[in-house]
């Protein structure tokens, strides 16, 4: 109650251990059925560059589900899941482990504006970037840490540019879980954007090309998410 109150806002952290583990299993059936096959092949030569061997962040990446899946699809490339969340980390770890990809998968503990290394062929971000206080500084981060020719894969909540296009059950639910979770999270964090899980294309493509990215597109949609591939 005090959050709404006074409206700063609820770490991410501060949430029960459910918050995290019911995140991943409400996310993960619709990475399973989309990632590999449909999602990665709308780049623009990504998953060539990733059968070949390539570097790939994946920022925000809670427990690991995201990551392992590519580990194990691309064992030629390496990956790394970062999450500012040292509990997802130590889960993430473990499902690595588990599937047997702990070789060219690894996690850190980091903040999307404390990654320090660079290089990336690819960075992906699911279901994260409207939950950070700052988007467009970490979209901002995340080009500079992106090789020549890298590609920004964002992948959101699907949702319309305007309220009436959202009034749907989905809808209903992105925005409740919008306003019990992501929005107080973005709020407890610096800038407190609040960017919400219901932005919509063109609010984010405002944040990206604020950030600098030239190339924005909306590369595909499933039932349940957007991607858009951006390029600096």
């Amino acid at each position: 109650m005090e959050t709404f109150r006074t409206g700063a806002g609820r770490p991410w952290g501060d949430h029960h251990g459910c918050c995290f583990c019911g995140t991943d299993r409400f996310f993960r059936p619709g990475y399973e059925a989309n990632l590999i096959d449909a999602w990665l092949p709308a780049l623009d030569g990504v998953v060539e560059k990733l059968k070949g061997g390539s570097k790939v962040a994946d920022i925000g990446c809670g427990h690991g589900s995201s990551t392992v899946l590519m580990a194990g699809a691309f064992p030629e490339s390496s990956f790394i899941g970062y999450d500012f969340h040292a509990p997802s980390i130590v889960t993430a770890r473990e499902k690595a482990a588990q599937a047997s990809v702990s070789a060219n998968a690894r996690f850190e503990v980091k903040a999307v504006k404390e990654i320090e290394e660079g290089g990336f062929d690819l960075v992906c971000m699911f279901d994260a970037l409207h939950d950070m206080g700052d988007p467009v500084g970490a979209a901002r981060a995340i080009r500079k840490s992106l090789s020549p020719g890298g590609t920004l894969m964002l992948v959101e909540p699907r949702a319309g540019d305007d309220l009436t296009d959202n009034l749907h059950l989905l809808g209903q639910i992105f925005y409740s879980a919008s306003t019990l979770v992501c929005t107080p999270a973005s709020r407890a964090q610096e800038v407190g954007l609040a960017l919400g899980a219901q932005a919509g294309f063109k609010r984010l493509t405002a944040v990206l090309e604020e950030a600098g990215f030239s190339h924005v597109r909306l590369a595909v949609q499933s039932d349940t998410n957007m991607v858009i591939e951006a390029r600096a």
